[in-house]
């Protein structure tokens, strides 16, 4: 997953500073512990009297000191040994980068996967718990609000990470079967916020915001301290199965443009997925166009199975949403590409129609400014 900032990090890692000698409970191992949520993960769960021990693993050692840590790739089948003794599995070692080579992205991905799921099975791990998105779900102008966590998963791969997830989330289904006495239970987070770069908050970096004729967004986010939270449920025992998490309830794109102050630029559907199937097919956007539904129609979570167990979000989506623009203030992204100041006020100048469709005229002047220098 992706990294907070590293003094978000290490200031929450504070707590872990010394271990808690008799602490009872599960021995849990997590996954891509270094950075991102693993890292925020490892803390609280280092930090809990519920837990026993936490086995940190990642490719490099993070800064919780009170964690057992093994450096090695989760893709290495020598992980099985790492997990040996340990009750529960968190994966969390995904690459979402925008930026990272789709295909390099998947075998990462999927591979490590594979490898985590058959390792703790030869451990003799009887839990993981895994982490997609509720992008699974599908952006699509018929799910209901919110969609249930039985709701079917109607994604496609046209969106960014999105065909890992389903993938992932197949493996996390045929992982019972293959493996006897394995239980999987996978969370689902709606729209991640805290420190995490995806299409998604970087679609609040834009000069304005993007808006389909004829579409019916709605927004629901996910702190990552409530996916920490929620992750921990799972972890516990608390509940299971497959869970959704997010804030209660959601926000229309008006209230969104209210609460954040940025003026909409609307554009019929033919205009923008063309727009942005272009820029990305020639690669002067992250973003495929499919990136897009996302934005344009509702894909909301109840949340139920978590509530029912009785877990809350500490956050509101008003209070998520209020963390996420500060975090990208200052940042300006156009059509999925962080440009420099000058490039950025240069696009808001032109109006909103132009930054799009003239995204890529303002990155190859970004790119001859570049090669001038």
């Amino acid at each position: 997953m992706s990294s907070p900032d590293p003094q978000v990090r290490a200031a929450r890692n504070q707590s872990t500073s010394s271990a808690r000698p008799g602490a009872r409970g599960p021995v849990v191992a997590v996954t891509g512990a270094a950075t991102g949520v693993g890292a925020l993960l490892t803390a609280r769960l280092a930090a809990s009297d519920e837990v026993g021990e936490v086995v940190a693993i990642d490719e490099r050692r993070g800064e919780c000191d009170t964690a057992r840590w093994h450096v090695l790739d989760v893709r290495d089948p020598a992980i099985a040994e790492k997990l040996r003794g340990a009750d529960v599995v968190v994966h969390l070692a995904l690459d979402l980068d925008l930026e990272t080579d789709a295909a390099a992205r998947t075998a990462y991905n999927v591979r490590g996967t594979q490898t985590v799921l058959t390792a703790a099975a030869a451990a003799g791990v009887h839990r993981v718990v895994l982490c997609t998105s509720a992008m699974a779900y599908g952006a699509l102008p018929d799910n209901e609000l919110p969609l249930s966590e039985d709701a079917e998963l109607r994604a496609t791969a046209e969106a960014t990470g999105v065909g890992d997830l389903l993938e992932i989330e197949r493996l996390a289904r045929r992982a019972p079967r293959a493996h006897p006495g394995l239980n999987v239970t996978v969370v689902r987070p709606a729209v991640l916020v805290g420190g995490v770069d995806t299409a998604l908050t970087r679609y609040f970096e834009s000069p304005r915001l993007l808006v389909v004729a004829g579409s019916r967004p709605a927004w629901q986010f996910c702190h990552v301290d409530d996916l920490c939270s929620a992750l921990e449920y799972a972890v516990l025992e608390k509940a299971d199965g497959e869970l959704a998490v997010g804030c209660d309830g959601w926000l229309e794109q008006e209230e969104v443009e209210e609460l954040s102050g940025t003026r909409r630029m609307e554009l019929p559907s033919a205009v923008a997925l063309g727009a942005a199937a272009r820029l990305h097919r020639i690669g002067l956007t992250p973003s495929p166009a499919g990136d897009l539904a996302y934005t344009m129609y509702p894909w909301v979570v109840s949340g139920s199975r978590l509530h029912d167990a009785g877990w809350r979000p500490k956050y509101t989506n008003e209070e998520v949403l209020a963390e996420l623009l500060d975090e990208v203030s200052g940042r300006h992204t156009v059509a999925g590409r962080r440009l420099g100041r000058k490039d950025a006020t240069a696009a808001g100048a032109a109006g909103a129609t132009v930054a799009l469709l003239g995204a890529a005229a303002v990155v190859r002047r970004a790119r001859k400014a570049r090669r001038r220098i």
